[in-house]
């Protein structure tokens, strides 16, 4: 089943106790981040220690209430443009309370070959994203088979990534 627009918005809403999420792609072309992405390259840059949004304060809101968001995304070193930018607002998120971790593969096989990016929600259901070779979001797709596949892929992301702060400050796992 695919998930968009207001059945999209209650499952990243509607989670009790856990959201979480595996970022496979270097690049994501989100076209409403056009204009930041130019702005990063030109050398602005957000202050993470005094950075708000809407997605920031629902994170503050959402620890507050005894939940936790969190994510591993894997890389390849150099970083690409997008990942330097996206890296900037994972530092804001990861102080209001996002779980980022960083699984680095340059210089390793990668433990999670072909497998997609996806949700994991109460480790109970997952959405498959779907995006063309370019990063561009094509669909999401509520799976409705074992989430069993999926929290073994979270644990392997857990275990072999390393904390986004780590990383950034040279704790590479390889």
């Amino acid at each position: 089943m695919l998930l968009d627009g207001e059945a999209w918005a209650s499952k990243v809403q509607g989670f009790k106790r856990e959201a979480w999420r595996l970022e496979t792609l270097p690049w994501y072309r989100v076209p409403s981040e056009d204009g930041d992405i130019r702005d990063f390259l030109t050398g602005r840059r957000i202050d993470p220690q005094n950075y708000s949004s809407a997605y920031t304060d629902g994170l503050r809101k959402l620890i507050a209430e005894g939940k936790t968001k969190g994510r591993v995304h894997i890389v390849t070193r150099p970083l690409t443009d997008y990942l330097r930018f996206e890296f900037m607002y994972y530092e804001a998120h990861a102080l209001a309370g996002d779980d980022i971790r960083i699984l680095d593969v340059t210089d390793r096989p990668n433990p999670l070959a072909g497998v997609q990016d996806f949700w994991l929600f109460d480790r109970s259901d997952v959405v498959l994203m779907h995006y063309t070779e370019d990063g561009t979001q094509i669909g999401r797709e509520l799976y409705e088979g074992d989430p069993a596949p999926y929290v073994e892929y979270q644990r392997i992301a857990l275990a072999e990534s390393v904390p986004f702060r780590e990383y950034v400050n040279g704790g590479h796992r390889a």
